[in-house]
């Protein structure tokens, strides 16, 4: 083996990507030496996902103040500049569920603390912008952070205000002419692994928001917010957020974002692999080796290993999927390029305690299997 490429998902609760990559690489050169092992580390949207494309491709950490969750506190933001001046944005840096700790409240939460990173790459030259949606505490669709750049949201007495969660039923209309310029020629990618409604029992109230503190009457009155804001939105700026899949993602951040700045959600994985630009990154290599914490039948709907899986199968190359669990349903894996799956859970345990062990287990697992391809003469 001459060539490989490690693009793994992260096994939530128990390995980052990162990780992964690292343990792969060393099980790999220990019986290929001379393998130039390339690692591209997968980011969600959610924490870590600026961590991971600078680790991928390179760039450059920036930090700078902006509102936290709550608008009474001023938190250390940050972004990824990468070689090509595309700026990474993750909304965990600035309106985490982490970051409100115990005071949990998604009808006072804000995302415009996100809105002033954004405005800050693009004063910086920032020439796209990938934004990351999860992992967030808000319920606002994208209002904070709209603010922050320049979108006007109006009450019955024509006051412009602030909304957040639990005031977007007060918002009477929309005013986007004070939107800062630049904005129209930088394109938005919204990285969005969902396809939640906007409002709804599958929306982002119903769905999300009682993670985020709400309670069933928060939730409704959410909901509510939610839904008045969408018919506003259709009014005054003429897109139907509702029937856009993945509009409700974030706390309607998903829809907000498109319907503000006509920003495009793309699968996590399909963003991740436009970025690093990978089919070019792939010619030559002999394997691919990718996972995730579990395959089932849901994987198999635009997730990594699939996502991963595709792009191979068109360049001809084999994938092979290193996972902790295997579930029903993945037969039809094998028809979409994977060529082979293995978990890593050698031993009988419960999660607790299979997963303590998790980092030797995949070094064994991917040491076995290299056994296995030397011993084929790959």
């Amino acid at each position: 083996m001459k060539k490989a490429i490690l693009i793994p998902d992260s096994f939530k609760g128990t390995l980052s990507s990162s990780e992964i990559c690292l343990i792969m690489r060393s099980a790999i050169l220990k019986s290929y030496p001379e393998c130039d092992v390339i690692s591209i580390p997968v980011a969600d949207g959610g924490e870590g996902t600026v961590d991971s494309f600078l680790e991928a491709l390179g760039g450059e950490r920036r930090t700078v103040k902006v509102t936290g969750p709550y608008f009474d506190e001023r938190v250390d933001g940050f972004y990824g500049i990468l070689p090509d001046n595309s700026a990474v944005v993750e909304m965990a840096a600035a309106a985490s569920l982490p970051m409100v700790g115990d005071r949990k409240d998604p009808s006072k939460t804000t995302t415009y603390g996100v809105g002033e990173i954004i405005r800050d790459a693009l004063e910086h030259g920032a020439s796209k912008i990938i934004l990351g949606l999860g992992g967030s505490s808000t319920n606002d669709a994208a209002c904070g952070l709209a603010s922050a750049l320049g979108v006007r949201f109006l009450d019955r007495d024509k006051k412009a205000f602030i909304p957040v969660g639990g005031t977007l039923k007060d918002v009477f209309s929309i005013d986007t002419s004070a939107v800062i310029p630049i904005l129209k020629d930088v394109p938005i990618i919204a990285m969005c692994d969902i396809n939640n409604p906007f409002y709804g029992k599958e929306g982002a109230a119903y769905v999300y928001a009682p993670q985020k503190g709400a309670d069933e009457k928060m939730v409704k009155e959410l909901d509510e917010g939610l839904e008045s804001l969408s018919r506003v939105i259709k009014r005054d700026l003429g897109f139907d957020v509702q029937s856009m899949p993945g509009s409700g993602a974030a706390g309607g951040m998903g829809g907000g974002v498109r319907a503000f700045f006509n920003a495009r959600l793309q699968m996590g994985i399909e963003t991740v692999l436009d970025t690093v630009k990978f089919t070019s990154l792939i010619k030559g290599a002999d394997f691919i080796f990718t996972g995730e914490g579990r395959i089932d039948g849901q994987s198999l709907r635009g997730k990594v290993v699939i996502g991963v899986a595709h792009e191979a199968k068109r360049e001809g190359i084999k994938t092979i999927a290193i996972v902790g669990d295997i579930g029903d349903g993945v037969e039809s894996a094998y028809s979409e390029g994977v060529s082979g799956i293995f978990s890593i859970n050698r031993v009988a345990l419960p999660y607790k305690e299979i997963k303590k062990r998790a980092k030797e287990d995949m070094y064994l697992t991917v040491d076995n299997l290299m056994r296995f391809l030397k011993a084929l003469g790959q």
